[in-house]
């Protein structure tokens, strides 16, 4: 029998993705007694955070940290809560009305849902530089994929770029793990500190601070440290060779790398939101787009709630506290728990919530990416999947495109298999940049289903009927 055998054609509840917020979710409901199922793409819970929770190979806990098998305590109760599973699965279309459609096993099928519950997590933030596109360099993000999942550290000379607290945790997994680390090229500028500065006694009592501080003193004590990297390309042939940097005011310098690990923070993975129609709103601290949604997790579309990352990076133990939340109000909505009931049960995760929450406005401006390695210039390339270089969007934007759709239409960028997962947010911005507005007025690309890459056998494998089609085609 095939794991989607006993999946009827309709539940109560479906919540998307099975990392920190999609776990909680599906336990507080199916734990209330409503009919949940959990749609993810990987083949065993855990999301990107916990990774391979319960089979990793690396089982000497203080390589990945405490934090990390933090996440075991919330596969297990979601093992015991009589949730359904359906890991291995593709979610390429939610329709407004709840239907939901999915592949697995190489096969398509259709779900009808009256309340649906998006945990999709966060995504890494393009860093697009000269070279960024060669064999050898990878986003610091698929290297601890690889790490947890496999076990595996990369040989010869390696080389971490970027800024943000997941740079550091990197860095600090991959020395435990017996990897070698040539430098870490720090990009944060300084002027993020005095931007952070007046935010800094909120974060004096945040439980992050402790451990922020560890893993950078583990890094530097082991690591040589360059800061205030400015320019940053990357060289080589038919692999990466050279990483070329300049720091501060001093002239540029060369190492010789055989991998370059780039990172430059995280942003909500909203493709799916985006493609339903759910509102978003540009967060300039975080600068990316982020859902609108109520205390609950409700979207603009009132049967779809938006949990975890994916609402606005705040990290994994926020990420479950409003995945709980999404759980209480969806089991409200549909009459297993009275409004009395919802809000005590609330308490709790609102509380941690506001203690994980301590700092915040620290983090997010101390960790801002320079603009110079968000929009990128000359013949390098914005669009990976269609080979759209910044400057053809630049000259787009002077022939009178205003806005990503337009640009779509005339250069094709964001049509590719990622469906601009990869150039988004570079797309915005270097349109915002060549007219000179806010990304706010210039917006994101409009998507509609499939979202990700469907093959006609999988259609063939659906249902014939008038709403399979229109599942397919409905934007």
């Amino acid at each position: 029998m095939s794991k989607t055998a006993a999946l009827n054609p309709s539940c109560q509840l479906v919540v998307i993705g099975a990392g920190p917020a999609g776990l909680a979710a599906a336990t507080t409901a199916a734990k209330l007694g409503v009919d949940t199922v959990l749609l993810d793409e990987q083949p065993a819970p855990g999301g990107q955070i916990y990774r391979a929770i319960t089979e990793t190979p690396v089982t000497k806990r203080s390589i990945l940290g405490m934090d990390y098998w933090h996440g075991a305590e919330l596969v297990t109760a979601f093992r015991s809560s009589g949730a359904r599973h359906v890991p291995g699965t593709t979610v390429w279309s939610v329709t407004r009305e709840g239907e939901i459609g999915f592949s697995v096993g190489g096969a398509a099928r259709l779900i009808e849902a009256e309340r649906i519950i998006l945990a999709t997590g966060a995504q890494e933030r393009p860093f697009p530089i000269p070279g960024w596109t060669l064999p050898g360099v990878m986003t610091a993000g698929a290297a601890q994929i690889l790490l947890k999942a496999s076990g595996m550290v990369a040989e010869g000379r390696v080389v971490l770029a970027g800024t943000g607290p997941l740079l550091w945790l990197l860095a600090a997994q991959y020395l435990r793990a017996g990897g070698r680390i040539v430098t870490v090229l720090d990009t944060t500028p300084p002027a993020n500190r005095r931007a952070a500065l007046p935010y800094l006694p909120n974060f004096l009592g945040s439980d992050y601070l402790g451990a922020g501080i560890a893993l950078l003193r583990e890094v530097k004590a082991r690591v040589p440290v360059i800061g205030d990297v400015r320019s940053l390309r990357l060289l080589g042939e038919n692999r990466v060779r050279e990483v070329v940097y300049q720091s501060g005011t001093a002239p540029e310098r060369r190492i010789g790398a055989d991998l370059v690990l780039l990172h430059q923070g995280v942003v909500p993975n909203l493709n799916l939101a985006n493609a339903i129609g759910c509102r978003q709103e540009w967060h300039e601290d975080q600068l990316c787009f982020v859902p609108v949604i109520d205390a609950w997790g409700t979207s603009s579309i009132e049967r779809v709630a938006i949990a975890g990352d994916g609402a606005g990076i705040a990290g994994a133990r926020i990420a479950a506290e409003r995945g709980r939340l999404a759980a209480l109000e969806a089991a409200h909505r549909l009459g297993r728990i009275d409004a009395y009931r919802r809000d005590a049960e609330a308490v709790a995760p609102r509380r941690a919530i506001t203690r994980f929450d301590k700092g915040r406005r620290f983090i997010d401006l101390m960790y801002r990416p320079r603009a110079e390695h968000r929009v990128p210039q000359g013949d390098t390339l914005a669009c990976r999947c269609e080979e759209i270089t910044a400057q053809q969007i630049v000259e787009a934007v002077k022939l009178g495109s205003t806005g990503p759709n337009q640009m779509k239409s005339l250069l094709r960028c964001g049509m590719g298999p990622c469906q601009g997962r990869l150039c988004g947010l570079t797309i915005t911005e270097l349109i915002a940049s060549a007219r000179g507005v806010s990304p706010a007025d210039v917006g994101y690309f409009r998507l509609r289903p499939p979202i990700k890459p469907i093959t006609l056998a999988e259609l063939a494998s659906l249902p014939k009927s008038e709403a399979a089609v229109q599942a397919v085609v409905r934007g």
